[in-house]
């Protein structure tokens, strides 16, 4: 198929819309989300003899594209431990009991620093273990563990269920 236009095309046909939804949460952009993922289905077609049928197709693209993803991220900005928690459960529970706030809480996830928005996505939405996140994004663990756990915390904070500070960033 590498070369092939139609058998590409109808590749690209099938599998881009949902790849682009997964582009969509690393984004900042819908601009941002379509560069990644015409970045990722050239390295699909450039890689494609590299495919070996030990799994579905469907998710050999996926992994290129996540890879896309981290990489586009990586050029826009580097990956530090700055600031920032949610309660996974509580944003679980608010999608499934009103259908309207998963939107909105996908909103909230895109509008977190790059880093928190990545580390989550990668950890609460696709199931990557901590580990794995940091040998992707070349870091340290416990740097991954912070940023998820900050990133919850400003999740919470946002939805108005986190905890409580004073003006001084003490807890009360």
């Amino acid at each position: 198929m590498q070369g092939h236009r139609p058998s590409q095309k109808q590749l690209y046909d099938h599998f881009a819309p949902k790849m682009l939804g997964v582009c969509y949460r690393y984004a900042r952009t819908l601009q941002e989300a379509e560069d990644f993922l015409q970045e990722a289905f050239i390295t699909v077609f450039r890689k494609l003899d590299q495919y070996r049928n030990e799994g579905p197709l469907g998710k050999w693209i996926y992994r290129i594209v996540i890879n896309t993803c981290i990489n586009g991220i990586r050029a826009r900005c580097r990956f530090s431990d700055t600031a920032g928690r949610i309660d996974v459960e509580h944003l679980e529970n608010e999608s499934t009991a009103h259908p309207a706030a998963h939107s909105e809480i996908i909103e909230l996830v895109r509008q977190l620093p790059t880093v928190y928005m990545t580390v989550f996505n990668l950890h609460a939405v696709e199931g990557y273990p901590h580990e794995d996140i940091a040998k992707m994004l070349d870091t340290n663990v416990n740097t991954v563990r912070s940023q998820y756990s900050r990133a919850r915390t400003l999740l919470m904070k946002k939805l108005g269920s986190g905890p409580k500070t004073n003006e001084n960033g003490k807890r009360g």
